[in-house]
């Protein structure tokens, strides 16, 4: 058998009611819910459970919203003993990816992201920035665009390199409004302005970079026990200062998700298991790789069904 990988998704995987059957079922997962609402001194566990919508979506609430729920549910998934040898984590989810390899305590994490959320909502003013994913057009081409519209004064730049022929552009409403129309001409097939307060990984993020780092100055993160492949460089590491660089980066950089995958296939991963609400990450992986195996782990049934899926590929 070759090596698992544990992933985790970013903003858009939110549902209200996520977790919720699991931890109403299980003290130990509840508990987790329980420690995110006393470290943000908020209810955000009612907030999961029952939403509204509206609410829940807003970043300052949908980052901790999600790394709650998907630790939740790992640990649950791993008291079956299933073990990982790389984690990784899209955008918010790399936060949740080092919380799940020790790097972060999980309320260093919970209190990290809500900061995070609170940074990058007031980075731009409402309205000013965008984002917007380019189907059928290759990076390189696309890089091109950006850098075009960029120089003339907009800024836009690639966000998001989920898989081939899916990418992200983050920036001014007018830089990503103009970078669209240019790609569409380069020969991208569609392009869909996507539902978000901010232009995230994006250079118009700077500000809130700066602010990050104060917080993360205040934590004292540890050395990761599995390494973990971080979204600026698509490389493994495992040291607590690279960490906290890179998500100081990771805020105004493009997410390299499809290079990520590719290094863990490249290491020996031929198994993929997205932890938390959702199923996003399992089909971009799909889509790089048809190869490999991926498991969607959101509740008990869905845990269930990977754990003896995985036992039996052990016998």
């Amino acid at each position: 058998m070759g090596k698992i990988a544990f992933v985790f998704p970013g903003q858009g995987s939110q549902a209200v009611g996520m977790g919720k059957a699991l931890a109403e079922k299980h003290a130990d997962v509840m508990e987790y819910f329980m420690k995110a609402d006393k470290t943000l001194n908020s209810q955000l566990s009612k907030l999961i459970f029952e939403g509204p919508k509206e609410e829940l979506t807003l970043t300052i609430n949908t980052q901790p919203a999600l790394l709650t729920t998907s630790i939740a549910i790992l640990d649950f998934f791993k008291k079956s003993g299933i073990k990982a040898d790389f984690a990784a984590g899209h955008s918010l989810g790399e936060y949740t990816a080092l919380v799940a390899a020790g790097a972060l305590t999980f309320e260093e994490g919970v209190y990290a992201v809500r900061k995070r959320g609170e940074f990058m909502e007031n980075a731009v003013p409402n309205g000013e920035g965008s984002m917007a994913a380019v189907l059928g057009l290759d990076r390189d081409k696309l890089a091109a665009v950006t850098k075009e519209v960029s120089d003339s004064g907009v800024p836009v730049s690639l966000a998001n390199l989920n898989c081939p022929g899916q990418i992200v552009i983050s920036g001014s409403k007018q830089g990503v409004e103009l970078a669209g129309v240019k790609a569409k001409d380069a020969g991208a097939k569609r392009v869909l302005a996507l539902e978000v307060s901010g232009p995230f990984h994006s250079t118009l993020m700077k500000p809130a970079a700066d602010q990050l780092r104060e917080v993360l100055d205040g934590i004292e993160m540890k050395d990761a026990s599995i390494p973990v492949v971080v979204n600026v460089t698509a490389e493994p590491i495992s040291s607590a200062p690279e960490f906290k660089d890179k998500l100081i980066e990771q805020l105004y950089s493009p997410v390299l998700w499809e290079d990520s995958v590719v290094k863990m296939i490249e290491l020996g991963v031929d198994t993929f298991i997205e932890i938390g609400p959702g199923k996003v990450l399992s089909g971009l992986i799909k889509k790089i790789d048809k190869t490999v195996k991926t498991y969607s782990v959101s509740d008990a049934e869905s845990a269930q069904a990977a754990i003896e899926a995985l036992k039996e590929e052990k016998l």
